[in-house]
């Protein structure tokens, strides 16, 4: 029999039970991780690089012209991988394919492969570690994501313009946050566009720096030139929040 005041032993069974994650759903978060790390241990023994990308040019290149809008395609398919399973590799990838391809062309296929390879990974832990931090963080995660959701998609932009935010946290936390799946693909496909664009010129002119037996510098990422431009389109991003935080004030 019941004690007044406490749950049933059924019911408290069942309440455990839909609070524990079974092992189910963790296992497309324990593929992707022993994959990544699989991965990655081979390339890092394999040494990709842009020693690699020297040695192997004229064969890249003869593929990519012989085979066309395929190789293209078998772009696409190797960054939604490298993506999904959040390998440090995107950057130097579109310095690849811009090299390859293009800047125009390369940014076509890597953002489609980043945000495909994005959502896979947005899907499978938007279940699982929800459930798992929503039970410890108990009110603080309820009003971080009444906040957070509530500009979604101004938050999501700046997250994604901005390179100075890990790739891989970037896809983690909006699942965590509960953002709604259309506002998750239409911000990490607009956002990721200008880094792009940036990453793959720079394999565009890579053909010279090989020439010259040189590797690409980075540091001109830092550059005022570049770095103004993406801080202009964050402030823009931002503008609706910036308005509607003015305006709750004003009316107040």
């Amino acid at each position: 029999m019941a004690v007044p005041g406490e749950p049933a032993p059924e019911e408290g069974v069942e309440a455990t039970t839909a609070r524990r994650p079974g092992w189910r759903r963790w296992l497309p978060l324990a593929v992707l991780f022993v994959l990544s790390v699989s991965a990655y241990l081979y390339l890092r023994s394999q040494g990709i690089g842009f020693d690699s990308l020297a040695q192997h040019r004229a064969w890249m290149m003869a593929q990519v012209e012989e085979h066309g809008i395929f190789a293209g395609l078998a772009l696409f398919a190797i960054y939604v991988v490298v993506t999904a399973l959040s390998l440090p590799l995107g950057s130097v990838l579109t310095v690849f394919a811009g090299f390859l391809f293009g800047t125009v062309e390369a940014t076509l296929w890597v953002v489609a492969g980043a945000t495909l390879g994005s959502i896979a990974v947005f899907l499978a832990a938007r279940g699982v570690l929800r459930e798992v931090l929503e039970a410890r963080a108990g009110p603080w995660l309820q009003r971080m994501e009444r906040g957070f959701r509530e500009d979604a998609l101004s938050y999501l932009l700046v997250l994604r313009l901005l390179p100075i935010f890990p790739f891989w946290l970037v896809n983690l936390v909006p699942a965590l946050l509960g953002v709604p799946f259309g506002t998750y693909v239409l911000a990490t496909a607009l956002g990721i566009i200008p880094g792009t664009v940036i990453f793959a010129s720079l394999g565009n002119g890579l053909g010279a720096v090989l020439d010259r037996g040189e590797t690409p510098d980075f540091s001109i990422l830092l550059d005022p030139a570049l770095l103004l431009p993406l801080l202009g389109l964050c402030l823009l991003a931002l503008l609706p929040v910036i308005f509607k935080r003015w305006r709750r004030r004003h009316a107040s």
